[in-house]
């Protein structure tokens, strides 16, 4: 038997067709998505199509699921068509609408506006930013009233495109549905409780919500339906729940409670699977849940892999000429630290920020100490988020290094000194992708299968907490400037 997982990410959609029993992989296809922070959910379909084509279609498949993006804010009218192109996560423009809500659902359950974080973190389990789909949504009611007197149904990408295969606005919207992951990402989902904060919603679109309609919230290993015949997806193709893409890649990595990822993509991603729902009022750890029933805490930065490409561009070098003139640089690369907040940040919460290098020298500038800087600050800020869950009382036993960034000889290199902690890395795969796959075979066979596809071998290195102290005192500096 065979199954289906579908990563649709920021960047582009990948599907893996693996043996439902084994996990061996059969084959696969990938199709790109735009560029941008704004994007038509349209695309996002037809790349899914492109992409189960380039797979050589679903024929032979008995259940598919659905890993994306989180956040990205998809609101439908009432006969289900796209309202307006759906803003994504690291769309920035809804900071304002981060603090407007944390202030309004402190005084409106009694704690006060300059209390609202410790309600959101406690009630909610996330403290929102400008990433979070409620957040998206006040900015939507701010900016465009007119498209949010409209909004009958509130979606996610991953719970669009679930919806998609399985008819649609045919269907009706009242088939939505998607799973506890990628619905505790949404800010007006109670990750604690388990369920939709109906007063939140209306909040974040200045208006009664009480009729918008909301996916449900399916158990894990729970079927979303089945799929209707278009193109090269055949009719009766069982759906899984579907994931937000943190929790897919946690589900690939078949990670347990002590297991920390360290994924660097588009984003940068620090989740830990724990028992407990966690509750940070710094904000810096977002209480989100995982795709088993259990919890996956996160702290994700805006800027994640583009840090390193953006440096391969300004020195004009290819991934292979970067390695090596990053493990030709000094550690510590001869004074300079690069705080890499390009897009803004999340974490901390700097939405409006920049980038910077600084402790420039004649000797210490040089293309060597450039490309180790580059490694380091996006090290640095990815241990930022470890120290958090350490400071939490999670559990951090092992870490794994994931995603894009990871394929950087320097940066497996240079990891463990910077984190103080030896790193495994699993084989490169498309995870997300995988604990889709892995969450269809749940769903078709009625047990969660393990197929231990990561292959992970362990780096170890001579920690280096100086690089560390130079960056938070820089970090430091540039967060109060």
């Amino acid at each position: 038997m065979l199954v289906a997982g579908v990563d649709s990410s920021t960047q582009s959609c990948k599907v893996l067709i693996r043996d439902a029993e084994t996990g061996a992989l059969v084959r696969s296809g990938s199709a790109k998505h735009p560029d941008g922070t704004e994007i038509h959910p349209d695309h996002w379909w037809s790349a899914l199509l492109e992409a189960i084509e380039k797979a050589g279609g679903l024929d032979d498949v008995a259940a598919l699921s659905v890993g994306g993006q989180q956040h990205g804010m998809v609101v439908l009218d009432g006969d289900g068509e796209v309202i307006r192109p759906a803003l994504l996560w690291n769309d920035t423009r809804s900071a304002e609408g981060a603090s407007e809500l944390i202030a309004e659902l402190g005084e409106a359950r009694g704690a006060g506006p300059d209390d609202g974080t410790r309600v959101w973190a406690e009630q909610i389990g996330t403290v929102p930013v400008a990433s979070i789909t409620a957040t998206k949504l006040r900015w939507l009611a701010n900016a465009e009233p007119e498209n949010a007197a409209r909004v009958a149904a509130v979606a996610l990408p991953h719970d669009w495109l679930t919806w998609k295969l399985a008819g649609g606005s045919a269907a009706g919207l009242e088939a939505l549905a998607t799973d506890r992951s990628d619905a505790s990402g949404t800010g007006y989902f109670s990750t604690p409780r388990g369920e939709y904060d109906r007063e939140i919603l209306s909040l974040a679109l200045r208006r009664d919500a009480s009729d918008v309609v909301l996916p449900r919230v399916l158990e894990p290993g729970a079927s979303a339906g089945v799929t209707v015949a278009h193109g090269a997806i055949p009719a009766g193709i069982t759906l899984g729940p579907g994931c937000g893409d943190n929790a897919g890649a946690a589900l690939g990595l078949e990670m347990s409670v002590g297991d920390v990822s360290i994924s660097i993509g588009t984003s940068g991603v620090v989740a830990a699977v724990t028992g407990v729902a966690a509750a940070d009022p710094s904000g810096t750890i977002a209480g989100f849940a995982d795709a088993t029933g259990a919890f996956l805490p996160l702290a994700v930065t805006l800027n994640g892999s583009q840090t390193l490409d953006k440096m391969c561009e300004l020195l004009g070098v290819g991934y292979d000429e970067f390695d090596a003139l990053a493990l030709a640089g000094e550690p510590g690369a001869g004074g300079l630290t690069l705080v890499p907040y390009y897009q803004g940040e999340r974490t901390p919460n700097l939405p409006h920020a920049t980038a910077s290098i600084v402790g420039m020298t004649l000797a210490g500038a040089t293309r060597e100490n450039l490309a180790r800087a580059a490694v380091e600050g996006l090290l640095c800020s990815m241990a930022d988020g470890v120290d958090a869950f350490v400071e939490q009382g999670l559990a951090v036993e092992r870490i794994l290094l994931i995603g894009g960034g990871a394929k950087y000889a320097a940066v497996q290199a240079i990891a463990p000194e910077v984190f103080g902690r030896d790193v495994w890395i699993p084989d490169p795969g498309e995870y997300v992708a995988n604990g889709a796959a892995r969450q269809a075979a749940w769903v078709e066979r009625g047990e969660l299968p393990r197929w231990d596809v990561s292959n992970a071998r362990r780096v170890t290195a001579e920690p280096n907490p100086a690089t560390r102290a130079a960056y938070a005192d820089r970090r430091h500096l540039y967060a109060e400037r």
